[in-house]
């Protein structure tokens, strides 16, 4: 099978945004997507553009998942955040033993993956593997997901490092609590996961050390320079750049909006403080597009040389991701204010739109503040902390 280009797997991302736009208002109702937006991104190819060849994937740059999680998120920034967290868990397999992904995509080279990455279970070393238990929030599309990479500790005991593990469960093997109630991103059906003392073979298992070093049993069958990426990075743009698409649409609104709208007697498109919300918008979608790029460019040119970028650079990375999230959400919240009573009308998208853009702002990797500091502190001389998701 020839992989498609970026620019060939970005047009259908195009083409299906008035179809997630249309259904966007039921998935939310339903606190989950519907069928028909998960088809058709699946469809599209999105969920396989990180995806080892060897189980039918594309192996496309990095940029492209994320371009396309952004174009998506222009429709339903639900389906962008669903997309960016099945997209990057399909590159995770890139770093399994191949046999898991051989497990996963063997009868079905289109299955998707969740994950919930907090370490809620324990594993207990057995012949062959481990008995699996737990209980996991905010596993985000889980309910279209027939497998599930989740997060446990071996014995509980989280001295050790090489303890942390990531384990991988087929759905006959994981309940799915419905759980998932916010005023944003509603149709990511983010519910709990249980696992009641299942078996894992050793091959669905991963160390959080091997990810943080750019290692893992995959490598001997996945040799492109993209599986030598730094987990945390991938993980990190995935939960970041789904805001960018709703910010996207929010602009579009308002500036169909500024023509026939007034503000206080005059024409909103001949306010000063509008003209910057929309130049301040702007900018925050173009930024994001430029910190995606230039570092995923960067880490790929180290991974090409077989070596793993430094921990200093990994922070930076870090922390510039986490700030797109607050930037959209500062550009969202100024268009929001100058649409006026008018902007809450439920046939507007602003209030919804920033109630999306708010709860993803709300994950840890976008705390912005937490990250600056980590990167502050390493800049300082102090002593960088072990983070697995770097």
């Amino acid at each position: 099978m020839t992989a498609p280009t970026p620019a060939e797997i970005l047009a259908p991302a195009r083409d299906i945004v008035p179809v997630l736009s249309q259904h966007a208002t039921e998935g939310r109702a339903h606190n989950r997507l519907v069928a028909r937006s998960m088809e058709a991104m699946k469809e599209a190819g999105l969920f396989r553009i990180l995806q080892p060849r060897r189980h039918g994937g594309y192996e496309l740059p990095p940029q492209t998942v994320y371009e396309a999680e952004m174009i998506v998120g222009e429709g339903d920034m639900s389906a962008a955040w669903v997309l960016g967290v099945g997209g990057v868990i399909a590159w995770l397999m890139g770093l399994f033993d191949a046999r898991a992904g051989d497990d996963v995509w063997g009868a079905d080279n289109g299955a998707i993956l969740c994950c919930a990455l907090r370490r809620s279970g324990v594993a207990t070393p057995v012949i062959g593997g481990f008995r699996f238990s737990g209980r996991w929030t905010y596993a985000s599309g889980c309910d279209h997901s027939g497998w599930a990479v989740l997060g446990g500790l071996m014995d509980g005991d989280a001295s050790k490092p090489e303890n942390h593990l990531l384990l991988l469960v087929p759905r006959a093997d994981f309940e799915i609590v419905d759980t998932w109630r916010a005023p944003g991103l509603q149709a990511t059906g983010s519910n709990d996961i249980i696992v009641r003392d299942v078996f894992v073979p050793a091959h669905r298992a991963i160390r959080m050390i091997d990810n943080l070093q750019c290692e893992g049993p995959g490598l001997a069958a996945h040799d492109a320079p993209l599986y030598r990426l730094p987990f945390g990075q991938i993980f990190g743009a995935g939960v970041s750049v789904a805001c960018v698409g709703a910010t996207q649409s929010m602009l579009d609104a308002f500036v169909a909006n500024a023509g026939r709208r007034k503000r206080v007697g005059a024409c909103l498109a001949d306010d000063p403080d509008a003209q910057l919300a929309c130049a301040e918008a702007a900018a925050a979608i173009d930024s994001a597009r430029m910190i995606v790029d230039r570092n995923f460019s960067s880490l790929m040119d180290t991974a090409r040389t077989g070596a793993a970028p430094p921990i200093s650079l990994r922070l930076k990375y870090k922390y510039q991701l986490s700030t797109i999230t607050r930037a959209c959400r500062d550009a969202a919240l100024k268009m929001l204010e100058l649409s006026g009573t008018a902007g809450l009308s439920t046939s507007e998208p602003f209030t919804r739109l920033m109630a999306d853009i708010s709860a993803g702002r709300q994950h840890v990797t976008n705390q912005s503040v937490l990250h600056g500091r980590d990167l502050g502190w390493s800049m300082l001389g102090q002593p960088e902390r072990l983070d697995f998701m770097l």
